[in-house]
């Protein structure tokens, strides 16, 4: 997983389409790889390049202006489709930290969480907001759960607390068990001690 963060502070771009499913966002043909890096330059990779295989200038995300943006604002029903946690991962590698949407499909929003992409959910009314104003510069703090706009607004977004440590972490699920491992062992021994004295005392009754 990638290094934790607090907050996300970027200008945003703007994908309007509703429904955009994980096989736009990494077509199928590219998940024969269980490599997370190099999966950026694949990302959006039917709408982001010609059929000569040329950039495709008018796709945002191959525009000048748009270049190191770290926030995806997108049309509502963002990662619908089939799972897959080749999207999160090639959403990363591309530099992205969050994605923003009125609704985020659950399953790519589980992967995303696990593998450092942080899935904001706002109201529809705020979405269409983003939309309609690309590339302007957001505050997304992690430890309030905030989305702060430039005009000094802000607004809440769901994410659990197990979700946040990790993200702020930079662990998945797996990483944080292993970083639980001296209390893990310090509760089995002090369990192993109490099953044995309560089978002594069993023991000293039973004679």
């Amino acid at each position: 997983m990638s290094a934790g963060f607090s907050e996300v502070v970027s200008r945003t771009v703007v994908l309007r389409e509703r429904n955009i499913d994980t096989d736009q966002i990494i077509p199928a043909r590219f998940l024969t790889t269980t490599e997370r890096k190099g999966l950026g330059k694949f990302a959006f990779n039917d709408w982001r390049y010609l059929a000569d295989g040329s950039p495709n200038p008018e796709f945002e995300l191959n525009k000048p202006a748009n270049a190191g943006a770290a926030i995806l604002v997108a049309g509502r029903n963002f990662g619908c489709g089939s799972s897959r946690e080749h999207a999160p991962w090639a959403l990363t590698d591309l530099g992205l930290r969050a994605v923003i949407s009125s609704e985020i499909a659950d399953i790519f929003r589980s992967n995303s969480l696990k593998n450092g992409l942080l899935p904001i959910v706002v109201e529809q009314d705020l979405l269409d907001e983003l939309l309609d104003q690309p590339g302007i510069e957001l505050r997304i703090d992690v430890r309030e759960r905030r989305l702060h706009l430039p005009d000094g607004r802000s607004a809440p977004f769901p994410l659990d607390a197990f979700a946040q440590t990790c993200l702020l972490e930079g662990v998945d699920q797996l990483g944080y068990l292993l970083r639980q491992l001296d209390a893990i062992h310090g509760f089995e021994q002090r369990r192993a001690a109490a099953q044995q004295a309560s089978f002594s005392q069993e023991q000293v009754h039973a004679r």
